[in-house]
């Protein structure tokens, strides 16, 4: 092992990172900042903190940060401005909050003096490819050290084992194996490994930690108002929210109305597939809204190229390129599509659905004079039609002819 002087390391204060805090003392002899981010994961951190004390790391050295509303602000919102989805269905709770977290951990490696950064994700997972890269992207020259592709407690057993020798306290509930991994943050949960593991077998009750069952739902709509502002919420039901604020206040709601469940088998990055079950419950409902609030404000050829991008910018998100130039270049084309969109779309949620129910915007271009069956103000000759119609159908007709000649069918 080459050697590491000081790493800062992403810990969470659980089993896993207080292991591999230690080792990183016995295997590398090197001195350990930790580095805790409040992403709105819906535990108390500071306990993160008092374990980080008792391992024996200094105080300055122990740095516990709540990112809520920056993580929410420059992550979450921009990639909503996107409508950003992976593979059809999944909102990317997971993938949009490595980038984060890897940039504070440069910060923090830079304001210290560290010359290495560690993280806790497995060499079988997408995760090992976020932070990697986007360590290497702030900081090119900086070491990653990656415990669980170096290290031999490949299993629960010498986890354990090496936790007792080196007197890390084991909570009862951790003695056992957990039947499935759960990472969250203000936007999502997702539940994967263990007893999820089979895709035919349906997911126990117990996985469902953010959101009520559909069936458990009021048999009674609610209805939601949310303001939008240049392409990100702004308010609900008429009250100006900060973003962290915003997406607290839909997952309440999104909960309360069983909204933002999703089961499904998706592709890694490294190559294989995995299913999880993810519950975003205020981002399926902004993600309906801001949907709606541009189906009035972005012309056809934005509204159409922007989902054409869509599936690159997400991609380029699930992978771990929120630092590349082609992430950012799709941002500025998307960012430069939101100037007006700007208004409000109202919702009733409903037993797991989120539906739009109305919207309205000053810079709407929904022309009713142009639709209307009622027109009597010659807004729109019908007659112009046919005209249109003809230079469009000119290839097909051509095409047609050529077919009746070599006898096509």
């Amino acid at each position: 092992m080459s050697k590491v002087n000081k790493v800062v390391l992403a810990y969470s204060g659980g089993l896993d990172t207080s292991v591999i805090l230690k080792w990183l003392q016995t295997a590398y002899d090197a001195e350990v900042v930790t580095f805790t981010a409040d992403l709105g994961q819906g535990e108390e951190l500071e306990p993160a903190r008092a374990k980080a004390k008792l391992l024996g790391i200094r105080p300055e050295n122990i740095f516990v940060e709540d990112l809520r509303e920056e993580f929410v602000r420059d992550y979450v919102f921009p990639m909503f401005r996107a409508n950003a989805v992976y593979e059809g269905v999944y909102l990317l709770g997971t993938s949009i909050a490595r980038p984060l977290i890897a940039k504070k951990q440069i910060e923090i490696a830079q304001q210290v003096g560290a010359d290495a950064v560690c993280h806790g994700a497995t060499g079988k997972g997408n995760d090992q490819v976020r932070f990697e890269l986007s360590y290497y992207a702030l900081k090119p020259d900086i070491k990653v050290i990656a415990p669980w592709r170096e290290w031999d407690l490949t299993s629960r057993t010498r986890l354990l084992e090496f936790a007792q020798a080196h007197q890390i306290p084991i909570a009862k509930d951790k003695r056992g194996e957990a039947p499935f991994s759960v990472d969250a943050n203000l936007l999502h949960s997702s539940s994967e490994g263990k007893v999820l593991e089979d895709p035919a077998v349906e997911a126990d009750a117990i996985v469902y930690q953010r959101t009520l069952s559909p069936e458990e739902a009021p048999d009674k709509a609610t209805v939601v108002e949310i303001g939008f502002a240049r392409g990100d919420a702004v308010s609900v039901d008429g009250e100006a929210l900060s973003p962290a604020a915003l997406l607290a206040r839909l997952n309440a709601l999104g909960r309360a109305n069983g909204i933002g469940r999703i089961d499904l088998v998706e592709n890694r990055f490294v190559g294989m597939k995995s299913r999880g079950v993810y519950e975003t419950p205020g981002g399926t409902i902004l993600l309906a809204a801001h949907r709606a609030m541009e189906s009035i404000t972005l012309d056809r050829g934005a509204a159409h190229l922007k989902d054409e991008l869509m599936p690159r910018y997400a991609e380029a998100i699930y992978n771990g390129f929120w630092f590349s130039p082609e992430r950012e270049m799709l941002q500025a084309a998307i960012d430069k599509s939101q100037e007006f969109v700007s208004g409000t779309v109202r919702l009733k949620l409903y037993k797991g659905n989120a539906m739009v129910v109305g919207r309205s915007s000053p810079h709407s271009l929904y022309a009713q004079d142009l639709v209307t069956f009622e027109d009597d103000r010659g807004a729109y000759d019908q007659k112009d039609a046919a005209g249109f119609i003809k230079l469009n159908a000119l290839r097909l007709r051509t095409l047609a002819m050529r077919r009746r000649k070599t006898g096509g069918d």
